[in-house]
């Protein structure tokens, strides 16, 4: 059962593996407009989360947290 009606749609367009929201830097595709909202921080080349540790930079928290 969903919520939102829009959740609902958002779960059955994943099953037609369609992808229309394409990034216009590099022609990547997403099911899902908020990926690839999230995917174009990675050509901005800012990496805001640093490991304390060795500096290293991360364009995501999540890759931080797996590094």
């Amino acid at each position: 059962a969903f919520y939102r009606s829009s959740d609902l749609l958002q779960h059955q367009a994943s099953h037609t593996g369609e992808r229309p929201h394409r990034c216009g830097q590099c022609g990547k595709s997403f099911a899902q407009r908020a990926n690839l909202l999230k995917h174009g921080k990675t050509h901005g080349g800012e990496k805001p989360f640093r490991c304390g540790e060795c500096g290293k930079g991360f364009v995501q928290s999540s890759e931080l947290i797996q590094h």
